[in-house]
């Protein structure tokens, strides 16, 4: 609650929590002591540009967590994230609406973990190295597609549009779109809440789940696809933002141990206010807004680095 307050404060036109305070108090009917020209400002801030960002980032942050803590095969490793760039570039160049530059985004990126998994169906053998495989498969392919489509656009409108996009953001977050894409992704995340103890079987091994009466090919099918769901809604909703996934888990095993139970709510926690802050930053930091796909990647490599030199004194044993 302190950070979205305080993240509402911030901003190009600064908001003291006693302004928003009243502001609320008026808007819920309880005290009138605004001009009707400071709260129809105050609403305007708040309301139709702040809070829908704000409430883009937490959400992106806590989604993001509960996707990488998965120690199945993640859907970025399936093709997901070469899927929605090509579905995002695919709806810029053939379409001016917003709306349908994210429905192309997110249905390429579930497609695209759909022709991994299918590939992989087509072979015997271990099922996450041939999932891994057509993973690689479906990327390749639509990486190429994605440099045909960066080929083919307007060098002078569409493709900067294109290449600021998958830097990351919420700059064009609004209300609508906000608010029908947390539907999905906190039921995606919270389905991934409740199959948590599962995780903690499944990291035994397959053998060893299946021994204790654990359908493992249905649950793992089961991960991968509501990952995918959540994944690609992430990426129609901001682009794509990446290290955050790999660095969070991390932290929050430090503070909550491997148990998943208790693992995968601290990363979705640390995970939303991490990106909140982030975001934050990317706003303040310069008279220009920063893509917070740079930053996340920015601050993420070097804390990655340092996880991974501590990784020999401890911390691998979580990984």
């Amino acid at each position: 609650m302190a950070a979205v307050l305080i993240s509402l404060s911030l901003g190009r036109y600064p908001v003291s929590p006693e302004a928003i305070g009243r502001f609320l108090a008026q808007k819920t009917h309880i005290l009138h002591s605004l001009k009707a020209q400071d709260f129809d400002t105050l609403e305007t801030v708040l309301i139709h540009i702040r809070l829908p960002r704000i409430m883009s980032a937490m959400l992106v942050g806590a989604a993001l967590q509960s996707i990488f803590i998965n120690p199945l095969v993640s859907p970025e490793m399936l093709g997901i994230l070469a899927g929605s760039s090509f579905g995002a570039s695919l709806g810029m160049v053939l379409s001016s609406s917003w709306i349908a530059v994210q429905i192309s985004t997110a249905g390429f990126g579930m497609l695209a973990v759909i022709v991994a998994i299918g590939i992989a169906g087509l072979y015997q053998g271990d099922r996450i190295l041939l999932l891994v495989l057509g993973g690689i498969i479906s990327s390749s392919f639509f990486s190429s597609l994605f440099l045909l489509m960066k080929y083919l656009a307007d060098p002078y409108n569409q493709l900067p549009a294109i290449v600021y996009w998958l830097m990351g953001g919420f700059s064009l977050a609004d209300p609508k779109t906000a608010a029908v894409l947390a539907l999905p992704i906190t039921l995606g995340i919270f389905i991934l809440l409740l199959l948590s103890p599962y995780l903690n079987i499944l990291s035994m091994g397959e053998e060893e789940a299946g021994s204790l009466g654990v359908n493992v090919p249905a649950l793992r099918m089961t991960f991968i696809l509501v990952s995918a769901v959540i994944s690609s809604l992430t990426v129609a909703l901001c682009g794509i933002i990446g290290w955050v996934g790999l660095v969070i888990p991390h932290i929050a095993r430090m503070v909550a141990g491997p148990d998943n139970r208790l693992l995968l709510p601290v990363c979705v926690f640390i995970g939303a206010v991490f990106l909140l802050a982030v975001d934050n930053v990317s706003r303040m930091l310069f008279p220009v807004e920063i893509p917070i796909g740079i930053l996340t990647s920015i601050l993420g490599i070097p804390v990655f680095a340092v996880i991974l030199k501590n990784s020999g004194k401890g911390w691998g044993k979580w990984s």
